[in-house]
């Protein structure tokens, strides 16, 4: 039986609507403000969003995700899959076909021989590539000819859209790299800082950490894009002056990333200069369940080990009442507001992986004193907390220092106590939280603590490596340094089974239906407490249009389609 297209989501074949306007270099000037300053414009040399998100401007790959998370064509004809004869029969191999007519900024051809060296670029062994894991599993990658490149990979791969896929993984032109190869890399300066490439502007000056200027390339595909002569990207500052200067005073036409509580975005957009876009990825705000015992009475060295389960933890009894006892669109309210979104997921995105199994939009204090009560674990001396097996149910429950989590902290805590759990909070500066100091006793990935909360996501839209983090070999642990995605030491049989099978099954629909198992056993079983689905906000200015909010790959994505509207 022929295998269907390897996507979980739909892939989108044709080009994207053209925007309302119809002469390049039209509209004037364009600026952006990114509170996190770039620092240089190539993303192989830094996984750092801002860097990559300014360097799409520039230089694109063979396909993006769009809005919907969708696969689109840029640089490539179509998206390659086994029905259209693009990924083999064996799923061993995938061969692109290039637009063609494409020229890089400078004129020349864009050709097969660019992705190669692209390839090559990231994968010498004597470089450090930032985007390397693209290319996890490349045996080959070939130039069949002008514009067709075939990538060969070690074993059959379900998903082979890794390398040339996305943001953070363009293609360079080969003839400006060519001297820059291994440890060179981060010598070409002028080729990090203004790299020539397919994409709708050209860098005319780069000044890292703090602004980038840009004029329309005159070489760009289509002839009536950009609709902008130029485009200025500032960097620095933070997050309330950047949505101040697009909402409040007009400075700017854009602002990334907002991180902002609901009120003070909605007094920025009182302003009447711009308005907040949200968009909704697979990001998640959730609360990690230690199944090991983080005691500081254990010697060090076993805290928080597989060699000593959590003495409650692991009772469905007691996740489940704590679950149910959270009132989650109040969190979503004080938290979030446009950006947030209820969830009991911990894959809450793309729609297809989006379980329907939970609900959990309704607090149930009186749901789960039963819960607690009928497994028999109940307040025995009086003091208010209960206890399982004569361990009273006292946790320290800890969390990045930052006020949306300190007041989601204050409330939780209240909700468990009114169901017999007592809440020790602890906050630990982000830095030293998600450091990963195998030294330090505050970093997440140590968990010595009962229950922590954060917040995790993945690139693209394919959840196979994300969902990997739940297999029982990915828990952090002494002889690791402490390191592994696995943070909750959650292992169970069938959940590894699994996503093995996950790894091997190319139909869409049927991948689709293992992730939301997946998610299904890890939240029925315990690991985690989903919490709220968040989305990002940014703005754009009110006279800004053709702006779509893309959550699954660079926001600036389709800039090219951007234009200054005109009257009322």
């Amino acid at each position: 039986m022929k295998v269907k297209a390897l996507l979980l989501g739909a892939i989108a074949s044709t080009a994207l609507a053209p925007a309302a306007f119809a002469e390049r270099g039209s509209d004037g000037n364009v600026s952006i403000i990114y509170w996190q300053a770039p620092s240089i414009l190539n993303p192989f040399l830094s996984g750092g969003t801002k860097d990559v998100e300014s360097s799409s401007l520039v230089i694109e790959p063979l396909a993006r995700y769009d809005q919907d998370g969708n696969m689109v064509p840029y640089l490539a004809a179509e998206i390659p899959t086994v029905e259209n004869g693009g990924v083999s029969e064996d799923l061993t191999s995938i061969t692109w076909k290039i637009a063609p007519g494409i020229t890089w900024s400078d004129g020349t051809p864009f050709t097969s021989a660019d992705v190669k060296f692209t390839a090559d670029y990231c994968m010498h062994p004597e470089g450090g590539c930032a985007q390397v894991t693209k290319f996890e599993g490349v045996t080959s990658v070939e130039a069949l000819d002008d514009l067709t490149v075939k990538v060969t990979f070690d074993k059959p791969t379900p998903f082979p859209y890794g390398p040339f896929v996305g943001g953070e993984s363009p293609i360079i032109q080969a003839a400006q790299f060519a001297e820059c190869m291994g440890a060179k890399a981060p010598e070409c300066t002028t080729e990090n800082f203004g790299p020539i490439g397919t994409g709708p502007f050209v860098v005319t000056e780069f000044k890292p950490n703090d602004v980038i200027t840009m004029k329309a390339n005159d070489n760009y595909r289509d002839p009536n894009k950009p609709a902008f002569a130029t485009l200025t990207f500032k960097g620095g500052g933070d997050a309330t002056a950047a949505g101040r200067a697009v909402m409040e005073t007009g400075e700017f036409d854009y602002a990334w990333n907002l991180q902002l509580a609901p009120e003070v975005i909605a007094q920025m957009e009182a302003g009447g200069k711009g308005v907040p876009v949200a968009g909704f990825g697979p990001l998640v705000e959730r609360i990690m369940l230690n199944q090991t015992n983080p005691s500081p009475d254990l010697a060090e060295g076993e805290r928080s080990t597989a060699t000593h389960p959590h003495p409650f933890l692991q009772d469905p009894a007691v996740y489940k009442a704590m679950s149910l006892a959270i009132d989650r669109p109040l969190l979503v309210e004080i938290g979030y507001g446009k950006a947030g979104q209820v969830t009991c997921n911990w894959v809450p995105a793309p729609a297809a992986v989006n379980s329907t199994t939970f609900t959990c939009d309704q607090q149930d204090i009186e749901g789960a004193k039963k819960l607690l009560d009928d497994a028999g674990i109940v307040d025995t001396n009086g003091d208010g907390v209960r206890e399982k097996d004569g361990v009273p149910l006292k946790i320290v429950y800890q969390t990045s220092t930052n006020a949306v989590r300190q007041d989601f902290q204050a409330l939780i805590k209240e909700w468990w106590s009114q169901i017999g759990i007592e809440t020790e909070l602890r906050n630990i500066n982000a830095s030293v939280f998600f450091g990963g100091d195998p030294g330090s006793p505050d970093t997440f990935q140590k968990f010595y603590a009962d229950v922590e909360m954060y917040a995790n996501t993945f690139n693209g839209t394919d959840p196979q490596s994300y969902l990997g983090n739940g297999l029982c070999d990915k828990a952090p642990k002494p002889e690791s340094q402490w390191q592994g995605e696995n943070i909750s030491r959650f292992c169970n049989e069938e959940f590894d089974q699994l996503h093995a099978q996950l790894a091997e099954t190319a139909d869409a629909d049927a991948r689709a239906e293992i992730a939301r198992r997946l998610n299904d056993i890890m939240v029925e079983n315990g690991g985690m407490i989903p919490l709220v689905h968040r989305g990002r906000i940014s703005a754009h200015s009110t006279t800004l249009g053709g702006v779509v909010l893309n959550v699954w790959d660079s926001e600036l994505w389709n800039a090219a389609d951007w234009f200054r509207k005109t009257g009322s």
